[in-house]
């Protein structure tokens, strides 16, 4: 029995299910339907792992009102959200997480930056798609964030209860919904890895590398499987890290964990004790249907009844997020933790370069073979981006880049045409884009202000469908890309035929 309200994938489940109701998942509609099925017979069990946040919260009303939970348990989910017994249970594992602290008021949250420092990540306990989640770099951008953000997730019953006092309505709601701050861990590599457990044995299905830094939302980055820059001994490590936790939590069932890798560092970021959005990319990816697998190993069935082993796949496959950007007019494409893509596709084939292209041909961004590249990136990013320029060189690109990029690509010998930023004064970037003179950009910005700068060439690079990468590593991504594509060696096989 399938319960679905959207009605985006409602279509899909009158074929997967025997019944299907199309009501809202809250605790009184999914109580009621409940109860009604129970006057037809026994409800075995209710399934909450493949519905994302909003069904994990029902779990704890479901067995209060004595409605069997199959796999992991409503305490153990709550054990994975609830902040204090989590850093308990990594202690316990000697699992390491980033420096963290919680705040319950304004002048709390600002003790609580001090004491982490710049630039941590902030965020609301219990949202869903990392809505309200930022970078906070500064005292301003924090203040900013206390005074601008947060109200806007003030229920109405609370502003009725203070009409004329903000911080009296965000203290109140903190009071039962905290602000949690994290260090933010620059120049990291995240990782998702799903795995199924049964309780006593676990499975890793697979090890996905982002291609962005971490700070950018799961659900936005691109992402590989296999890993493609991890030496094997990291990844050893996520496995042994992965397996510990799921055992911690008693997981029955699915579970994802989105890890940090900071040069030999290994951090815990959160922990899903439920189907990630992965799930069905990475089933695709090894060939093992992995969502089935998970609903029976619920409802009963050992892990080892299933034989699985651990896959060693020939191939790459790489997911690339679909963003809905051009139908936003004033939108700014610079991405974040907040969650903003509304679609993925993939990418699959022998080597990471050639998935990577599939996946962004399959997006919708179609790659330049010849012609001009716009380089403006912060400081931090210039060492890396080089020899991304040197090889675009190489094949023939010139490259066009603001002020201080062009001064430090020109002191690593490469020729550099200079060009003024918008707010520099005419002929500038944008006027160069716009007259078809750009082919690709990469921008990269660090601080409120950088971003806010150049909002106008992110912008005009969208409206003129000119290809372009805001992280370090998806612009360095996109130029082993392109030379796949100039290779001219693009294939196509049938999914079954890489297992």
């Amino acid at each position: 029995i399938m319960v679905n309200c959207n009605p985006e994938t409602v279509s899909t489940d009158y074929d997967t299910s025997d019944r299907l109701y199309f009501e809202p998942l809250s605790e009184e509609h999914v109580l009621e339907l409940i109860r009604k099925e129970q006057s037809r017979g026994t409800v075995k069990g209710v399934i909450v792992q493949f519905g994302g946040q909003t069904p994990l919260k029902l779990a704890s009303a479901l067995e209060a009102a004595g409605v069997p939970i199959l796999g992991t348990s409503p305490d153990a989910i709550d054990l994975a959200e609830d902040r204090d017994r989590f850093q308990k249970l990594l202690q316990k594992l000697s699992l390491t997480q980033p420096k963290n602290g919680i705040a319950y008021s304004v002048e709390q949250s600002r003790l609580v930056a001090g004491e982490l420092g710049f630039p941590l990540v902030v965020r609301p306990s219990y949202v869903l798609g990392g809505r309200a989640m930022q970078i906070i770099h500064d005292e301003s951008g924090l203040q900013s964030y206390l005074l601008d953000t947060v109200p806007g997730l003030i229920p109405e019953d609370i502003k009725q209860r203070y009409p004329n006092d903000k911080t009296g309505q965000i203290n109140t709601l903190l009071g039962k919904n905290p602000l949690l701050f994290d260090t933010y861990l620059s120049d990291a590599i995240e990782v998702d890895v799903d795995c199924l457990c049964d309780g006593a044995n676990t499975y890793v299905c697979g090890i996905m590398e982002h291609i962005e830094e971490a700070g950018i939302h799961s659900g936005d980055s691109a992402c590989s499987l296999p890993p493609y820059s991890l030496p094997a001994h990291i990844i050893d490590d996520i496995k042994r890290q992965t397996k510990a936790l799921a055992r911690g939590l008693d997981v029955v069932g699915l579970m994802n964990v989105q890890f940090a890798v900071q040069g030999e560092n290994i951090y815990v970021l959160e922990v899903n004790p439920r189907a990630s959005r992965t799930v069905p990319f990475v089933a695709k990816a090894i060939g093992i249907p992995l969502a089935k697998i998970a609903a029976r190993v619920m409802a009963g069935e050992s892990l080892a009844s299933f034989n699985l082993q651990e896959h060693n796949i020939k191939h790459v496959a790489v997911k690339e997020a679909v963003f809905p950007f051009a139908r936003f007019p004033g939108v700014d494409i610079i991405l974040g933790p907040e969650m903003r893509s509304t679609g993925e596709v993939m990418g699959l084939d022998k080597d990471f370069e050639t998935a990577f292209l599939k996946s962004q041909m399959a997006g919708g961004t179609n790659l330049p073979q010849t012609g001009a590249v716009f380089i403006s990136v912060k400081d931090s990013d210039k060492t890396g981006i080089a020899g991304a320029a040197r090889k675009l060189i190489d094949m023939g690109f010139t490259i066009v880049a603001t002020s201080g990029t062009a001064r430090f690509l020109a002191e690593q010998g490469m020729a550099v045409k200079s060009i003024n930023k918008v707010l520099e004064g005419r002929p500038h970037i944008v006027d160069a884009m716009k007259n078809g003179e750009i082919q690709l950009v990469f921008n990269t910005s660090d601080g409120a202000r950088a971003v806010r700068d150049s909002f106008e060439l992110r912008r005009t690079a969208l409206m003129n469908k000119i290809p372009y990468f805001t992280t370090g590593a998806g612009a360095r991504a996109s130029v082993q890309a392109i030379v796949a594509l100039r290779s001219g060696s693009l294939e196509v096989t049938p999914l079954q035929a890489y297992f």
